[in-house]
């Protein structure tokens, strides 16, 4: 009885301490990385000064939509690749989703698309014509979230209207929904940009991005935004942010994530540590106590 109880201690604890170890030190490595599906969809609102033309400006309540989809086929094991198509609109008419140029309504104020890489563990911007078409502008810094495990720290961001990557600023540490977020600030003042083909003008923000610490996942921005033209007056001033509705599935997402995440690289490495190690050093004691006996 004794020689079975003590082998199956054996190697009980053996099975534990190795999951703990795979779990510890090989499975952040693996589980860590930006899914290759995915496909997700951002809702802003807020509100929008437009210049009328005439010296003059016009204000109105405004969405934005951004819809960040992973191309699975040009990215691989250690970069993901992605494409994302973003539009601002007046919010008119019960407006759901990005309208056409030729909207009879006339609520398109602006539309882009872009193409993008980025490592999938430290959400750095990769330029490599491997990933990227040629007409694809190059990047540096973080583009689209967070390292996972993010730190207390300030990072280089990716701001595509003044074209360069800019300090986010480490502010501090908030709860959104019940989540932990840390909290970014990022500020850009006159920076040279083409408010239109052959207009030159300035981009001035001040940006606050709110991020789950576990995922890097971006839960809440908000921004104060203007264009300027070459004599000071407003092209385009915007002051908007991401919807409620947005916030919230994005701190259950976050969430969600996060409990899988620590479950598999803290919750199971410390059960293996602490049963595991009991087991197997009781399971090797019997065994010899059990030979000595014999």
């Amino acid at each position: 009885m004794r020689k079975g109880f003590g082998i199956g201690l054996t190697v009980l604890g053996g099975f534990l301490v190795s999951l703990a170890v795979l779990a510890q030190f090989w499975a952040p490595g693996q589980l860590m990385k930006t899914p290759l599906d995915t496909d997700s969809t951002t809702l802003l609102d807020g509100t929008a000064e437009l210049s009328d033309g005439d010296g003059g400006t016009t204000s109105f309540p405004v969405k934005a939509f951004s819809v960040t989809h992973a191309d699975s086929e040009r990215s691989d094991s250690e970069v993901i690749v992605f494409q994302n198509s973003s539009c601002l609109v007046k919010d008119e008419g019960d407006i759901d989703e990005c309208v056409s140029a030729d909207d009879p309504d006339e609520r398109l104020i602006s539309a882009s698309t872009d193409d993008f890489a980025t490592d999938r563990r430290t959400a750095m911007a990769v330029d490599d014509p491997k990933y990227l078409p040629p007409s694809a502008e190059a990047k540096e810094g973080l583009v689209n979230k967070w390292p996972f495990e993010a730190e207390k720290k300030d990072y280089l961001y990716w701001d595509g209207f003044a074209g360069q990557a800019v300090d986010a600023v480490y502010e501090g540490t908030n709860e959104v929904d019940g989540l932990e977020v840390y909290t970014y600030k990022i500020s850009v003042s006159d920076a040279p940009i083409e408010l239109s083909d052959g207009v030159p003008g300035t981009y001035s923000v001040e940006r606050e991005i709110w991020i789950d610490p576990t995922t890097g996942a971006i839960i809440n921005q908000t921004e104060s935004q203007q264009r300027l033209d070459e004599d000071g007056n407003t092209f385009l001033a915007l002051d908007y942010g991401f919807t409620d509705e947005q916030v919230t599935g994005n701190a259950d997402d976050a969430k969600s994530n996060s409990s899988s995440l620590n479950l598999v690289t803290k919750t199971v490495p410390l059960i293996g540590w602490i049963v595991g190690i009991p087991a197997l050093i009781i399971g090797i004691a019997l065994q010899v106590m059990r030979r000595r006996s014999a």
